[in-house]
C-alpha cells in the first residue's frame, strides 16, 4: 500500500505486468548543488527500490536531469560560462554528491537535452488534439480544454497561478495556460528546431516526455518532492491524458521537505545545507540513518541535534553487529523482522521499521547467545546500513585518542563534567564517538 496524492489515500500497489513496478522520480534541475533537501527524494525513491527488490519485484527505476531551464542560463551568465557547460558540471557534481549516498544509481537517468525528439512529438499530439496551441513561436497548454485539471492538487483552477514569468502573459489565451515550448530569446544560447519555431521546452513536458519514453503509460509509481505537487505534477498529469488518452501513472507519491530553522531548505530561501558537505560533518551513515527516522510524507527537521542522535543510533547497531554471530534470529526476536517488513508494506513506515530495529538490537543485547546478524543484515540491507554490521567497522583508535578517553573518565569521576564534556568534543573532532556501556566507555568511529 502506498499514499497516492490524487487519491487522498492508500492505495495497492498494481503492477501492469506480474511482479514488475517502474519508479519515476523528478530529480534535479542542474544550476548548483544539491543540498539535504534535494536529496531525500533521491533517498525516499532509491530506498523503496530496495525495498520492492527485496520483495520480489523486477524493479525499475528512472530519476531525470533537467539540464536546460532559465535558472540554468541565469547561472551560467553569472560566471560567464556556455549553460551547457554549467550544466554538464553541476550534473557531474551531482552524480559525485549522490554516489557517496552509497546507495547505487537509478537504472536510468535521463536529461532533458536528450529527449528533444519525444517532447516534441509530444507537443505536436497536444496541438493536434486541440489541447495546445502555438504563437509567435511558443506553445501553451489549454488548461480549460481538460476538464479534471486540478485533480492531483485538488485545487480550484480558477484560483491558481502557474508561476511563469510575465513576458509571454500576453500570448496566453487564459492566465491559466502553461508553456509547453518556449521560442528563443536573446541571450539564451541553447535551443532546438520545432515546427512552431525555434526554442526550447517548458519544465513540465520534459518530464512526461522522459518518463513516457523510458517507461511508457500507466506505469505504478511517480514521485517527488510535495512542492512539486503544483504545477509541476499536476501539469505532467494532464497533459500526458490529454495526449494519449491514458495516464501517465498509476500512484502518485510525494516526500516531504527538509526544513531547516522551521522554513523548507531551499535555494531561493538561503537556508540550505549541501549535501556533500552533509556527507563530510555527518558521515554517510548518519545521514541516511536520519532521512530514514522519519515517515517520508512528512517534513523532517535538519540540525546538529537530529544529527548527532543519528550518530548515536549509528554507534548503537555498529557495537550490537559486533557482538553477534552469524545465523538466523532466535525464534522471540522472528516478530520483530516481521514488523520491519509490514512497516514498510504500509506506505513505507522507515521509521517504523527503525523502531522494529531498534527493539531488536535492545533484546538481542540482552541474550547471552548473540545470534542472528542475518536477519538484522537483511533489515538494514533495505536502508541502504548492512554495512554497519561489517566485522571492520573502522581502524583501532590510536594513543592520543585512549588517552583523552582516559582523561575523560577521570574528569567524570571527580564530577567535572563540563571537562568531561570538552575532553569527548576533542574526541569528536579527532572522529571518535564515545559510547558508555555497561562494561565501560567504548571508542567508535565516527562515519
Amino acid at each position: 500500500m502506498l499514499h497516492d496524492t490524487r487519491t487522498g489515500r492508500p492505495v495497492p500497489l498494481e503492477p501492469r505486468e506480474p511482479g514488475k513496478v517502474a519508479i519515476y522520480a523528478c530529480g534535479p534541475t542542474v544550476y548548483d548543488r544539491i543540498h539535504v533537501g534535494n536529496a531525500r527524494p533521491f533517498v525516499v525513491f532509491s530506498l523503496l527500490k530496495r525495498f520492492l527488490l527485496h520483495e520480489g519485484y523486477h524493479t525499475t527505476f528512472v530519476a531525470n536531469v533537467t539540464d536546460v531551464n532559465d535558472k540554468i542560463y541565469e547561472a551560467a551568465r553569472a560566471q560567464d560560462i556556455p549553460s551547457g557547460e554549467m550544466a554538464a558540471q553541476m550534473t557531474a557534481l551531482y552524480v559525485e554528491d549522490t554516489d557517496a549516498l552509497g546507495l547505487g544509481r537509478p537504472d536510468f537517468e535521463p536529461k532533458a537535452t536528450d529527449t528533444i525528439a519525444e517532447i516534441i512529438e509530444l507537443i505536436g499530439a497536444l496541438i493536434e488534439r486541440g489541447h495546445a496551441y502555438a504563437v509567435d513561436g511558443d506553445v501553451y497548454f489549454g488548461v480549460r480544454s481538460y476538464p479534471s485539471y486540478g485533480e492531483l492538487s485538488h485545487r480550484n483552477p480558477d484560483a491558481m497561478d502557474q508561476g511563469e514569468d510575465v513576458e509571454g502573459a500576453s500570448r496566453k489565451r487564459d492566465p491559466l495556460d502553461f508553456a509547453l515550448w518556449k521560442g528563443e530569446k536573446e541571450g539564451e544560447d541553447t535551443a532546438w528546431d520545432a515546427p512552431w519555431g525555434r526554442g526550447r521546452p517548458g519544465w513540465h513536458i520534459e518530464c512526461s516526455a522522459m518518463a513516457e519514453t523510458l517507461l511508457g503509460l500507466d506505469f505504478e509509481v511517480h514521485g517527488g518532492g510535495n512542492d512539486l505537487i503544483f504545477p509541476h505534477h499536476e501539469n505532467e498529469l494532464a497533459q500526458t491524458v490529454a495526449a494519449r488518452g491514458e495516464p501517465l501513472a498509476r500512484i502518485w507519491m510525494h516526500n516531504g521537505m527538509v526544513q531547516l530553522d522551521r522554513e523548507k531548505m531551499s535555494k531561493s530561501v538561503g537556508n540550505i545545507f549541501a549535501l556533500h558537505r552533509a556527507l563530510e560533518v555527518y558521515g554517510r551513515d548518519a545521514l541516511l540513518l536520519y532521512l530514514s527516522s522519519a515517515h517520508y510524507r512528512g517534513p523532517i527537521a535538519f540540525g546538529d541535534e537530529e544529527l548527532d542522535s543519528a550518530r548515536r543510533s549509528v554507534a548503537r547497531i555498529r557495537e550490537a553487529g559486533r557482538r553477534l554471530v552469524p545465523g538466523p534470529s532466535p525464534a522471540e526476536l522472528a516478530p520483530l523482522r516481521e514488523r520491519f517488513f509490514a512497516a514498510l508494506a504500509d506506505d513505507f513506515h522507515t521509521e517504523q521499521g527503525l523502531a522494529a530495529i531498534f527493539e531488536w538490537v535492545r533484546a538481542a543485547n540482552s541474550r547471552t547467545e548473540p545470534t542472528g546478524a542475518d536477519d538484522l543484515r537483511e533489515m538494514l540491507d533495505v536502508l541502504g546500513l548492512a554495512n554497519l554490521l561489517d566485522a571492520e567497522a573502522g581502524p583501532a583508535p590510536d594513543e592520543q585518542a585512549r588517552a583523552l578517553l582516559d582523561e575523560r573518565e577521570a574528569a567524570r569521576g571527580a564530577r567535572d563534567f563540563a571537562a568531561a564534556d570538552r575532553l569527548r568534543d576533542e574526541l569528536r573532532t579527532l572522529g571518535w564517538e564515545v559510547r558508555d556501556g555497561s562494561a565501560g566507555p567504548e571508542l567508535l568511529p565516527v562515519r
